[in-house]
């Protein structure tokens, strides 16, 4: 007792025997690792009972999404399995151990997940602008007829029916003067004079 009536102990014995679990918690959980290096699947069964809500809650937190949390945690469980022998009690205690690899499995599967993010992106860009480049294409390629038939529409009739047969039906200007019944010189003369009034509807210099 002090002069002022308090205990003199430096920490309550709820505190000290917190302390104490901890300790022995420890030393059980390095006890566990050291049976899982040896491939002791009792040890490690009983390892992920004891330590698999902490591991699983720390995951949650990074992901924020309870079916990722579930898949990280086993394989951080995998993970244990797998590299048990590389646990070192000098180094640190096993809770600290086991949770540097949880925080470090789930920082790798955001890093995975944003990256995957990242390329559906960079592939949505890409197929959006083709997409984009065809409808535009298109647009352009029909404002285009609809501007050469305005054009057509200010040719005369004869310079018309010429040039459509020889452009749009794909005849030869021989062919197009013995399909009308004229002669070639009359051809050429009413498709040329066409093709100059519709170059100057479009603005074709």
């Amino acid at each position: 007792m002090t002069q002022n009536g308090f205990r003199s102990e430096a920490f309550p014995p709820i505190v000290d025997s917190a302390v104490t679990a901890r300790a022995a918690e420890g030393v059980e959980l390095a006890a566990l690792l050291e049976r899982c290096g040896l491939s002791d699947q009792q040890a490690f069964a009983e390892l992920y009972d004891r330590t698999s809500a902490r591991v699983f809650g720390l995951v949650l937190r990074v992901l924020h999404d309870p079916g990722y949390a579930e898949e990280t945690t086993q394989e951080v469980y995998l993970q244990i399995w797998r590299t048990a022998t590389s646990f070192d009690p000098a180094k640190g205690s096993a809770v600290t151990w086991l949770m540097t690899l949880a925080h470090r499995r789930a920082v790798d599967r955001v890093r995975a997940e944003q990256a995957h993010t990242q390329r559906e992106v960079a592939y949505g860009i890409r197929v959006l602008g083709h997409e984009f480049d065809e409808v535009t294409e298109e647009v352009e390629r029909r404002l285009e007829q609809q501007a050469v038939q305005r054009g057509l529409s200010t040719l005369t009739e004869t310079q018309r029916e010429a040039i459509s047969l020889a452009y749009y039906g794909g005849r030869t200007y021989a062919e197009v003067a013995q399909y009308l019944g004229i002669g070639l010189p009359t051809v050429k003369s009413r498709i040329r004079d066409g093709l100059t009034r519709l170059k100057k509807s479009l603005g074709v210099t």
